[in-house]
């Protein structure tokens, strides 16, 4: 298998995609293992004496250190000891070709032609186990953000385009919606950038010191602190969720826009006070790479500690609010048949609605988390997370009661409206179509007359016998709709619009039914 670029080059690009699957430093030691590799190829082509004649010169290609070949031969060198996967292909060659006129030879792009294969990466069915696994971990948490992404903006637009559904409660609902959207959206782009970052294809022109610096770098470590804010605001926004309904439960009385206020600071400004420390400290200590990894881990607790206290908190105000729920449904339960399923209901739509869900896996860290328990959190965690959105979407927008009722009565205005709109413009037709048929009758009236005209004008014997048209022509007879209001009773269109306003005096009152804030939540019992 030949070819000018080196693709399998730097394929640790795709073990530095899976977090835990290689060591947070892997571009960084190939990249010196490369460097002392490049100084000792250069040290040997000077040491050796230069052949005569004709041949291919000794050359360092980025890739291999090759040394003078002969005319019309295929040159092999062992594989680079500096790759990664080193000790899997020890016993391989890489090939090169040199021509009768001391020119090694090209491929098709003007390339120098390579045969690399022995010296490649093992293949994905090769792979480790585990590497399989966390491949398809990502290949579901990216499923899982992208239906939640999708789900989402269709629920947060509904929420901002009909202006029933504009209250405290849906306004809370809003920002959680954009919370996890920000939040799907900042992982998928983060994870593009890496891919595109380290699964560049490589060849001889490749600069590693450029690669690896730090300008080269700036795009996916913004990419790592708008993820973490995210992350962080989401988590924050669920706290807020749990605050807000505690409060509605608790306070009989309170000012939800003086609340509200509160709860933006809360849900979009903490997130800023934990997010900023971490970005300095990660800047002057842990300078390395995209920030994707964490070297000492106290410095990843700036941001794990406010994440787990507000899981904590909504844990503690789940189980007031499940007291509190219990209670009532107990103090009506002669009038609910159905006090269990009820109470089931309430618990498992508040669960995705607080994260309730992290507390299983909170104190269980990543430092002690090893085999099998590491697996376990490691598919919790990103299934829950990458799912949450598409959970909270359904459960608090479309089928709420308020939402259906909404979408139901603006289907049955446009449809009313389509409806009206084709009438018209039916009406419209036919209205110009009678008029083309009168024009029509009026033309061929006119020239009826004119012929007449003419026929009188010639002299008759038979114009004497002939009545007189004014006083001879019987008189018209009028319709029922004059009679009846010359005798002053009105038609029948009046009759009926007459009665139309009748009844609407009495008993066609318009009705509205208005859904409060408090009202129509999943959870109400």
């Amino acid at each position: 298998m030949g070819g000018g670029r080196a693709h399998q080059l730097m394929r640790l690009a795709t073990l530095c995609c899976l977090a835990q699957l290689a060591s947070p430093k892997i571009l960084e030691d190939t990249y010196e293992r490369w460097n002392g590799y490049r100084r000792e190829c250069y040290q040997q082509q000077e040491l050796q004496p230069l052949p005569m004649g004709v041949y291919c010169n000794r050359t360092f290609d980025r890739y291999a250190c090759w040394p003078d070949g002969l005319p019309d031969s295929v040159v092999n060198v062992s594989c680079p000891w500096y790759v990664p996967w080193h000790d899997k292909v020890r016993h391989g060659l890489a090939y090169r070709r040199c021509g009768p006129d001391g020119q090694w030879e090209t491929d098709g792009d003007g390339q120098p032609w390579r045969d690399l294969s022995q010296c490649a990466d093992p293949p994905v069915g090769e792979q480790s186990g585990q590497s399989q696994i966390l491949s398809g971990y990502k290949t579901m948490y990216t499923v899982g953000y992208s239906l939640s992404l999708a789900v989402l903006t269709i629920a947060l637009a509904v929420l901002l385009s009909f202006r029933r559904l504009h209250c405290t409660r849906n306004s809370i609902h809003a920002n959680l919606f954009a919370s996890f959207m920000l939040r799907a959206a900042s992982i998928l782009v983060r994870d593009a950038l890496l891919e595109t970052r380290w699964d560049m294809p490589l060849g001889e022109s490749t600069d590693w010191g450029t690669l690896i610096s730090d300008e080269a770098a700036a795009g996916c470590r913004t990419a790592q602190v708008l993820t973490q804010y995210c992350i962080v605001a989401n988590y924050y926004w669920l706290l807020v969720e749990g605050v807000y309904l505690h409060t509605l439960l608790v306070v009989p009385v309170f000012s939800e826009e003086t609340y509200f206020k509160v709860y933006l600071a809360v849900g979009w400004g903490t997130p800023v006070l934990f997010v900023a420390p971490w970005v300095v400290v990660k800047y002057l200590k842990e300078n390395t790479e995209c920030w994707g990894h964490n070297e000492n881990m106290g410095y990843w607790w700036i941001i794990r500690t406010p994440i787990h206290l507000a899981i904590l908190i909504n844990f503690i105000m789940f189980i007031r609010i499940l007291k509190i729920i219990t209670s009532k449904l107990r103090a009506h339960q002669m009038g609910y048949t159905d006090f269990k399923f009820r109470l089931a209901k309430s618990t498992l739509t508040l669960i995705p609605l607080l994260g309730i869900h992290e507390i299983v896996f909170t104190f269980i860290t990543d430092e002690h988390a090893h085999d099998a328990l590491r697996h376990v959190k490691l598919f919790f965690a990103l299934f829950f997370n990458s799912f949450q959105g598409l959970f909270v979407a359904i459960l608090y927008c479309f089928v709420t009661r308020e939402v259906q009722a909404e979408v139901r009565k603006q289907w049955k205005r446009w449809r009313l409206g389509k409806e009206l709109e084709s009438r018209l413009n039916y009406i419209q037709v036919s209205n110009l179509k009678a008029s083309r048929d009168e024009a029509e009758q009026r033309n061929g009236h006119s020239t009826a007359s004119t012929g007449l005209q003419e026929t009188q004008d010639l002299p008759s014997h038979t114009e004497a016998l002939r009545p007189n048209s004014l006083c001879d022509a019987p008189l018209p007879t009028p319709d029922t709709a004059s009679l009846k209001s010359l005798q002053g009773e009105a038609p029948l269109e009046q009759q009926q619009q007459q009665q139309d306003d009748h009844s609407c005096g009495t008993s066609c009152t318009p009705v509205v039914t208005f859904v409060g804030d408090a009202g129509s939540s999943v959870w109400t019992v």
